[in-house]
């Protein structure tokens, strides 16, 4: 291993040693594949020196990080793979009534997984420019947004490989529907189509009890993923402890993709839009035990982000005030700090990780 001025890292480069801020909370693992983003919050976070891994160390595989790592290459062409797997799982489900359940799992176990445990994965989707009106799209990101939350939570991997299985077959009751619904925003579904969507967790439930080797946690998720702590959910309005672990985490990640994707008369927000929606939800219709972690290790994930607020000032993520804070303190290029807790009349409209 070598030592790198933080001023002299590259993309591509590979943590040799955990780097820890004064409070001892990790900031990037060993092992990370260092990106743009991460080489703007280490100098943003004052850290001067790292121990990244040599040529030696590197040596099997260092051609290979070369070519492959690019923030648009490695998980989004990875991605891209295996969303053409996805869109056939559920073509065959729609077609039988019956999930091909060997393929999903080893799906879940070669591609998804590793997604869910890249470092970055919630910027990298961020990027993808798919639309949530594909279901197997928006179970895909759902399914590594849930393998990132179980990672927060620290769950083993078989618990972890089980919920992003979860994610991926939340939505698998929408299998049937005809893509005159799928193209619709719920909120603008009356009658029969608003009946029909909600009959999706009931129809998921129907089709994974069909399916040996799937556990409740699973088969739950596809029937409370739209419920809320507080009962204002569909479809039974089941509140609390009631609502499976795994539903109340999926909840979260659906909540999470929906928001910060595009849909019909619904324009992509930011990811601190979705960390405010949680945020003011989380002692509400959310569950903080899930809430906490994520809001935790999201908002840390964010600091030294470049934003841009509605008023067109540009500047980055300084901190959050507390752990309840809804909104963060940006540093603007002007020099000012603001407080964005304290400004409901600025927001950020556009955000990049680099």
């Amino acid at each position: 291993m070598r030592a790198v001025s933080v001023e002299d890292l590259k993309p591509g480069m590979i943590l040799a040693r955990t780097i820890v801020n004064p409070d001892m909370v990790v900031v990037l693992s060993e092992d990370t594949l260092l990106t743009k983003a991460h080489i703007t919050r280490l100098t943003f976070l004052n850290i001067p020196v790292v121990y990244i891994k040599d040529e030696y160390e590197l040596s099997k595989n260092y051609q290979a990080v070369s070519t492959i790592f690019n923030r648009g290459n490695a998980f989004v062409k990875e991605y891209d793979s295996v969303v053409q797997e996805a869109k056939r799982i559920f073509t065959e489900t729609s077609k039988s009534g019956n999930v091909p359940l060997n393929e999903t799992k080893d799906m879940v176990k070669e591609t998804i997984a590793p997604l869910a445990r890249s470092s970055g994965a919630i910027d990298y989707l961020y990027e993808l420019n798919h639309k949530a009106s594909d279901v197997y799209n928006h179970s895909l990101r759902v399914s590594i947004l849930a393998g990132v939350i179980a990672k927060w939570m620290h769950f083993k991997r078989e618990k972890t490989r089980d919920i992003i299985l979860a994610g991926f077959l939340h939505d698998i009751g929408k299998c049937k529907f005809p893509q005159r619904l799928l193209d619709k925003n719920i909120n603008n579904l009356q009658g029969e189509d608003y009946e029909a969507y909600i009959k999706h967790t009931v129809d998921g439930q129907h089709i994974l009890n069909n399916i040996d080797g799937l556990s409740d946690g699973i088969k739950m998720a596809a029937l409370q993923h739209h419920e809320r702590t507080d009962g204002t959910g569909f479809p039974f309005g089941s509140r609390g402890s009631d609502i499976h672990e795994y539903a109340r985490i999926i909840m979260i990640a659906d909540i999470y993709d929906n928001i910060t994707t595009e849909r019909e008369g619904y324009i992509k927000q930011t990811p601190f839009a979705a960390i405010a929606i949680l945020t003011e939800n989380m002692f509400v219709s959310l569950d903080p035990e899930v809430c906490v972690p994520v809001l935790t290790h999201i908002k840390d994930a964010f600091l030294g982000s470049r934003i841009t607020l509605n008023n067109g000032e540009k500047g980055i993520i300084a901190a959050y005030p507390n752990d309840y804070a809804a909104h963060p303190v940006v540093s603007l290029q002007s020099g000012e700090i603001v407080n964005l807790n304290h400004h409901p009349e600025l927001m950020i409209t556009e955000y990049n990780p680099k």
